[in-house]
């Protein structure tokens, strides 16, 4: 019989993007008198309440939302530095005797706060500046050959064209000799909580019409006026808000590079995409073997309450088994 865990419950809500994650969130607060904390590493900005689905100022009144547009796009929000706003986050909403749900698709983000994480030295900010000087004057996909012949295995996790990681991979292996794999897989201290975690998974074709959805109703709501604002800020190019699914699309566009209707299209296949990584990330790294996690196989709906909300109080309750 394995031992009793009687650390506090904490709930972590994972799925792909326009799975229905908020909502799932919003109800099970309701219910158990929770607080929502957002773990999507675009909904922690200011700039982007349409673009990032961010829940509407009414949803935020019915039931507390943390971290939600609360540090401005200029600025870079990391994981350590938003793990450290959501175990404070965490820790005020126990002390006021409210139940921590944290939600959202940023995998990273989730892990982090379930385990901590690994301690990469300090790079210099000389060979941080080195790395970024070379992205830019040989492009992200020549970094990436370089990166295969110094760290190969970091290589292989990242897309050539992902510019930002490949940079940060470039940057470790170079100041440190040692592989940016190989200092991540040194896990630091682990969060003081027992996480039950909730991870939704649809069918993929609906969840690919949802996203194409989700991004045309965006369009309709003013995501347009919202990049046009967020283009009048002159902000660095290379900061995680100017690449935000749907800002480097409708960005063209409102440069004249594109119709609206291509613009469109390629946003939703970049989302679409997006959350084919997530769906993979998911089911290798949140499910991974622990047959703890609840998985929905569908698109979160209502009628899964009664069940689903079941299961999560007996599991705070009682822990996983």
């Amino acid at each position: 019989m394995s031992e009793s865990d009687d650390r506090q419950g904490v709930v972590l809500i994972a799925g792909p993007t326009a799975s229905g994650k908020s909502a799932l969130a919003m109800g099970l607060a309701k219910a158990l008198d929770g607080v929502v904390i957002n773990a999507d590493s675009m909904q922690v900005y200011s700039d982007l309440a349409v673009l990032t689905a961010r829940p509407s100022t009414k949803d935020m009144d019915a039931v507390p939302h943390r971290l939600y547009g609360t540090i401005a796009g200029g600025e870079v929000c990391s994981a350590g530095r938003w793990r450290e706003l959501a175990l404070a986050e965490a820790g005020r909403a126990i002390a006021s005797g409210k139940l921590p749900i944290l939600v959202g698709g940023t995998g990273l983000y989730l892990r982090a706060f379930e385990k901590g994480l690994s301690a990469v030295p300090e790079i210099p900010a000389a060979v941080r500046a080195e790395a970024r000087d070379l992205l830019a004057e040989i492009g992200a996909a020549a970094l990436h050959g370089r990166l295969a012949e110094a760290d190969p295995v970091m290589a292989a996790r990242l897309a050539p064209g992902d510019g930002q990681r490949v940079a940060r991979a470039w940057e470790v292996v170079t100041a440190t000799g040692a592989s940016l794999a190989e200092w991540q897989a040194q896990e630091g201290e682990a969060a003081p909580y027992r996480c039950i975690k909730v991870c939704l998974l649809p069918e993929r074709a609906a969840l690919y019409a949802a996203c194409d959805r989700r991004l045309e109703a965006m369009v309709d709501h003013g995501a347009l006026e919202e990049v046009r604002a967020l283009l009048a800020g002159n902000l660095d190019p290379g900061l995680p808000v100017m690449k935000a699914l749907g800002v480097p699309e409708l960005a063209a566009h409102l440069r004249g590079e594109s119709t609206l209707a291509d613009a469109l299209a390629q946003a939703q296949q970049a989302t679409r995409r997006y959350a084919k990584r997530q769906v993979t990330w998911l089911r290798h790294q949140f499910l991974g073997n622990d047959p703890t996690v609840i998985t929905l196989n569908a698109q979160y709906s209502e009628s899964l309450q009664p069940e689903l909300f079941a299961k999560i109080r007996q599991m705070l309750l009682t822990g996983p088994g």
